[in-house]
Formats: structure tokens, C-alpha cells, sequence
């Protein structure tokens, strides 16, 4: 046993040969792991073989296990049988961003949050503003599966089908719903970094058009005011949360999605110091998981 470790077991579930855009999610496992077997005995598992595993550990770790939607038998399996055994899972299954669909938008965008404009009934169209071109995009989606842009006559063919306002856990009713958001013009999309309820840093893509071009954001006044809303609104005893935004044209942030089950974290971006400290706030917050 390396040194400093304890008796507890994890699991961590990541899938290393999935193909991100721009991005190698297989990197970032193999460094963060790396740094946490210091701590903790750790083995690595792919999603589909979690739900057969887990019960040999004390805690999983979801990370970079890629889109639900390429293994949603296998994961609603795992999330069904965790449950039942009560197995710790970290991000707890709990969360109520992207963890559950993306219903959460326009429950949000109905309660008066700083979200873009988003439903996911017919009957709401109307509550949207006015826009030349619109988004559609799976209520149960992720990596921009999906998603498709049509113009304001195209809005009355929509079939919206799902569960409505509220949104659905993966797998349950409201599958293969979608939602409808204008389509904004933005300076710039931006991503929040939490442990926890902790702020870590931030990376923005100053070119709209190269999504995935990240350098380091400073907040501004209110910033993290408005990321830390919506932590605190998921409510999430532990785990790691990613609060995407946009700043629209005209200064104001955007909810764009709150990732709270497998949020990729660029730490290729960020200096040593950075990811030492995000490393040591991720083990200690596997501590409290494991209680």
C-alpha cells in the first residue's frame, strides 16, 4: 500500500478510448489517478462495468465515463442497483443538473434564473423571445447529440413528446423529449470549477466558434455569485459540478447547462499549482463521501 493511503477501496469509472472533440479525456484520468493512488487504493473500470464491480468497493467515482446515451442500459442498471444497496457514489445520484436530463433549464428559466431562454412544451413557445433561429436539442442529451438549428416557421412542426416541464431522471419518462431555445449571440462561453461547494478556477473559450480553446478566466464582480447559485440550488452533499455559461451581447451570464455527473476539467490548461490544489480538494471530499 503506497504511502498515506487508507483502507478505503474506489472504483473509478472512466472510459478511456472514448473520442472527445478537441479533447483527451483519457489524459486527464490517467493524471488525476495517478496523483490520487497516493491516497487511496484505486482501480479503474469502464461504465459498462461498474454495476457488475461496485460491490467490492466503498466508493465509486464517476469521471470521464462519456455520454449516458452510448450505454444507457448499463447505467441504468448501476444507478438502480446503487441505489438499492445504498453503494457511495461520487457524484452522488442525487444531482439535478445534467445528471437528470436537461429539464432542469427551463424549470429554471420558469423560476426566473439567469438561464438562456428554454422550453420544452408547445404550449410555452410563446414565452421565449422573439429570434431569426432556434436551437432544438435532446432533453436527454450531452456532446451536442443531436442538436439542430431551425428558423422561427420550422418552430409549429416540433415534436416535443417527454414528460414536460420538469424534466426526468436518464431512462425514466421524458426520454426522447427535446427542448427549444433561441439561439444566442454570445462574447464568449465560460466554465466554473467546483469541488464540492468550493470554487476551483475557471477557463473560458474566447472564440466562440473553437468551443474547446479554453484560457484562464478571472471572475468579475458577481461571477462567482451567479456560478455559486447554482451549486447551491443542486444541492449536492459533495462532488464535482461544472457551471457552463455565456456572456450575451449584452454583458449579461447565461446558464448554459450545469454538468454534475461526469464534467470533463481541462486540467491540461491549468497551472501545477492549480491542479495540485484541485487534486488535494478532490481527495478530501472522497473523504467526507466515504464518511
Amino acid at each position: 500500500m503506497a504511502k498515506g493511503q487508507g483502507s478505503e477501496r474506489i472504483l473509478y469509472v472512466t472510459d478511456l478510448a472514448y473520442p472527445a472533440r478537441e479533447r483527451r479525456y483519457c489524459d486527464e484520468d490517467i493524471r488525476l489517478t495517478a496523483r490520487l493512488r497516493e491516497e487511496f487504493p484505486l482501480a479503474l473500470c469502464h461504465p459498462r462495468d461498474a454495476e457488475a464491480l461496485m460491490g467490492a468497493y466503498d466508493l465509486v467515482v464517476v469521471r470521464n465515463s462519456g455520454p449516458v446515451l452510448h450505454y444507457q442500459e448499463a447505467y441504468d442498471a448501476f444507478r438502480a442497483r446503487a441505489r438499492a444497496e445504498g453503494v457511495r457514489v461520487y457524484n452522488p445520484l442525487t444531482g439535478k443538473g445534467d445528471m437528470a436530463g436537461k429539464g432542469y433549464l427551463p424549470e429554471l428559466y420558469a423560476a426566473g434564473y439567469p438561464v438562456i431562454p428554454t422550453v420544452d412544451r408547445a404550449a410555452d413557445l410563446g414565452r421565449l423571445p422573439a429570434s431569426a433561429e432556434y436551437v432544438v436539442k435532446p432533453l436527454l442529451g450531452a456532446d451536442s447529440l443531436g442538436l439542430e438549428f431551425v428558423g422561427a416557421e420550422a418552430l409549429a412542426g416540433v415534436e416535443f413528446g417527454g414528460a414536460g416541464a420538469g424534466g426526468a431522471e436518464w431512462g425514466g419518462a421524458g426520454a426522447g423529449g427535446v427542448l427549444v431555445q433561441p439561439r444566442v449571440r454570445f462574447r464568449y462561453e465560460v466554465s466554473f470549477y467546483f469541488v464540492d461547494r468550493d470554487f476551483q478556477y475557471a477557463l473560458y473559450a474566447p472564440r466562440p466558434e473553437r468551443r474547446w480553446e479554453l484560457e484562464r478566466y478571472e471572475p468579475g464582480p458577481g461571477d462567482l455569485e451567479f456560478a455559486r447559485s447554482f451549486v447551491d440550488w443542486n444541492g449536492l452533499a459533495y462532488g464535482i459540478q461544472r457551471v457552463d455559461a455565456c456572456r450575451d451581447e449584452d454583458g449579461r451570464l447565461l446558464l448554459v447547462e450545469l454538468e454534475d455527473l461526469n464534467p470533463y476539467l481541462s486540467l491540461d490548461l491549468v497551472d501545477e499549482e492549480t491542479r495540485e490544489r484541485f487534486s488535494g480538494a478532490f481527495a478530501d471530499s472522497m473523504r467526507s463521501a466515504l464518511g
